[in-house]
């Protein structure tokens, strides 16, 4: 199997190859005598980049040459016959992101904390990230090679953020020229070539909402089903954003966008059989409106972009419950913690662990964090830092405190602000827990 992880902060220095990490034992790269630290640099005499390029390279071939540069230095060919569908049992090196050129009015790392890690700091803008793990890209600054290597690889699906179709709006929030801002070139290449396109749009107050969003949401729709969905997301504002150009998100202006979007939903189902525009949950908590049911999010086509996830934590979290019902928790008196979450979930969150300690006994308690670290106008929960958790210290009941899974790094137990779990527990004087819907399911029925 090929595994590899990304480190989005280090910039590397492009060497030739790939370098294997881990050698399986018993595998064929084992039986080729292939090392960690070894560098495959071309398969049947085709430059290889990365581990896509690995993949793509050796996929359905039995039959390959290996060039590969020996970590002492030697230059190696090998002659390689496997069985159809054999994997060569290697781990690779993690991939070095591209980095973002544009100068995105509302980019985040703008918002971060002038001492934060330098991590954080970071603007990955990589076509091959997108493909791996949804991560979106503005394409304003992909290359023809780029651009090739997504249609001969087949990369699909492609996360696009598209922001606007109006290309002065576009390129006003991209801080680029309006040439650049002007991707309906590429978008055309890559779903002549079947990639499919998944769009994401970062709503501004004042900006990219309105007439240009409903502009933006047609345009699109116009592509279905080469464009799959759209995504609309709230600007997130630090209290480290002073661009006087950008205007917070109110209660009020979420509920008018509700409204809008709801009427173009309308008419979309209608003709695409599918809703196709889809609100982040944020906008719909923080107007105070209760999430959209099941039906309303097909197979959650944006989940990872926080579209449809509050409804789906609902639906495990009920499956949950309905365990519990059927087996009950052993010892329930034990299960006696304190969950903490941000502010805009919690109410969502305190109903469900209300309904678990009824059902089972169980004494949690769920408690709203404030975001001391970025400002009270962040509300999330993944944002959460070590220094928010310390401020709510007198705060905690019980024999334990769990923190979401997201709130730290997903290599290393290290959250935003550079504080890590084991320092945060001696802290507090409490075991943390830092879980998942999952995760905490087990710690409650146990298993």
């Amino acid at each position: 199997m090929y595994e590899f992880a990304v480190t989005p902060a280090v910039t590397q220095i492009r060497r030739r190859g790939v370098t294997i990490t881990e050698v399986e034992p018993g595998g064929l790269g084992a039986e080729l005598e292939l090392e960690p630290g070894d560098r495959v640099v071309k398969v049947n005499g085709r430059v290889v980049r990365d581990y896509l390029d690995f993949r793509f390279h050796t996929g359905g071939e039995t039959e390959l040459t290996l060039d590969v540069l020996k970590r002492g230095g030697e230059e190696w060919e090998v002659e390689v016959e496997r069985g159809e569908g054999e994997d060569f049992g290697l781990q690779f090196e993690n991939i070095a992101p591209r980095q973002c050129a544009n100068e995105c009015l509302f980019c985040f790392c703008k918002g971060n904390p002038p001492d934060a890690r330098p991590a954080l700091f970071f603007r990955d803008e990589d076509v091959r990230l997108s493909f791996l793990y949804g991560n979106y890209t503005t394409l304003s600054s992909i290359t023809e090679d780029e651009l090739a290597r997504v249609v001969e690889q087949r990369l699909t699906p492609q996360y696009v953020s598209v922001h606007a179709t109006d290309l002065k709006v576009r390129a006003y929030l991209l801080g680029v020229d309006e040439r650049r801002a002007d991707i309906s070139e590429k978008l055309r290449r890559m779903m002549d070539a079947g990639i499919e396109i998944h769009a994401q749009v970062v709503l501004c107050p004042g900006i990219n909402d309105g007439e240009v969003l409903r502009k933006t949401v047609e345009d699109l729709a116009a592509e279905f089903p080469r464009v799959r969905s759209v995504a609309i997301v709230p600007l997130g504002l630090t209290r480290y954003n002073t661009d006087e150009r950008l205007t917070p998100v109110t209660p009020g202006w979420c509920r008018q966008i509700i409204q809008e979007v709801g009427a173009l939903q309308k008419g979309l189902k209608k003709r695409l059989g599918t809703n196709f525009a889809f609100l982040g949950d944020e906008v719909y908590l923080r107007a105070g409106v209760d999430v959209p049911g099941r039906g309303h999010y097909g197979d959650y086509p944006q989940i990872e972009d926080g579209v449809g996830m509050v409804r789906s934590f609902r639906e495990e979290f009920g499956r949950l419950l309905k365990k519990v019902e059927r087996k009950g928790v052993r010892d329930a008196a034990r299960v006696h913690g304190t969950v903490l979450t941000g502010k805009l979930f919690a109410p969502v969150l305190e109903e469900l662990v209300g309904r678990l300690n009824e059902t089972a006994g169980t004494r949690l308690r769920v408690l709203a964090v404030e975001n001391r670290y970025f400002g009270e106008e962040i509300v999330v929960a993944g944002l959460m830092t070590g220094q928010c958790v310390e401020a709510v210290k007198d705060e905690l009941d019980g024999e334990f405190v769990v923190i979401p899974r997201t709130a730290h790094k997903s290599d290393e137990p290290v959250m935003l602000d550079g504080t890590r779990l084991d320092e945060l527990e001696q802290k507090l004087g409490l075991p943390v827990r830092a879980l998942d819907l999952e995760g905490f399911g087990r710690m409650v029925c146990g298993g």
